[in-house]
C-alpha cells in the first residue's frame, strides 16, 4: 500500500526529463515508469499542462510521446467547479502581492502553475516541479512559492522517483 499521496506533475517535470537525465534515446525506463505509475493510480497530470507539452513542434519526441505514448486519461481535467473556484483564490493572491511585478503576473495567469496548486488544494495531491522556491523573486511567480502560500506539498523528480521506488538498471546494449 502507498504511504504517499498521488503526485500531479508540472510541464518542467517532463520538458527537463527530455531535455537532460531522462532523455528518451537514453533513459526509456523514465517514461515507462510514468506510465506504470498511472496505471497504479501515482502519478497524474492536468489538461493545461498537456496543453503545453504540446505546444511543442509536432515533430519533437515529448510531443510524440504525449500524443502517442500516454493515456488521455493521464491528464486530469481541470475544469470541475472547485478547482476553478479554487483557481480564483490562487489568482486573487497573485494579483494582490505588491511584491511581484506585473509582468510576472501576466506571464503567471497564462502557465499551468496556479491550474496545478488548485488542483491539488482540491484533491489533496503532491505537485512535482523542478523548480526551487524563491520567496524573494520578483519577477518571477515560481511554483513552489506558491504551493507554500496554499499549504501544498511540492516536491521534485528525485524525490517522487525514490518514494515510488523507481530504479533504472544499465545493462549493455545489443
Amino acid at each position: 500500500m502507498s504511504t504517499h499521496r498521488p503526485y500531479v506533475l508540472d510541464s518542467d517535470v517532463f520538458i527537463a526529463a527530455k531535455n537532460s537525465y531522462y532523455a528518451f534515446a537514453i533513459c526509456p525506463g523514465f517514461w515507462d515508469s510514468l506510465i506504470h505509475h498511472y496505471g497504479a493510480g501515482d502519478v497524474r497530470s492536468i489538461d493545461r499542462v498537456r496543453g503545453e507539452l504540446l505546444a511543442g513542434r509536432k515533430t519533437e519526441d515529448l510531443v510524440q510521446w504525449v500524443k502517442e505514448q500516454l493515456p488521455p486519461a493521464f491528464f486530469l481535467d481541470t475544469d470541475e467547479e472547485a478547482v476553478t473556484d479554487a483557481y480564483g483564490q490562487v489568482m486573487l493572491w497573485v494579483q494582490r502581492n505588491a511584491q511581484y511585478f506585473d509582468q510576472a503576473k501576466a506571464k503567471f495567469a497564462t502557465e499551468a502553475d496556479g491550474w496545478l496548486v488548485a488542483h491539488a488544494m482540491i484533491h489533496g495531491v503532491t505537485v512535482i516541479t523542478n523548480e526551487q522556491p524563491r520567496p524573494q523573486s520578483r519577477n518571477r511567480i515560481l511554483l513552489p512559492d506558491v504551493c507554500v502560500q496554499f499549504n501544498v506539498t511540492y516536491k521534485d523528480t528525485f524525490a517522487m522517483l525514490n518514494e515510488l521506488a523507481v530504479r533504472y538498471e544499465w545493462r549493455a546494449s545489443i
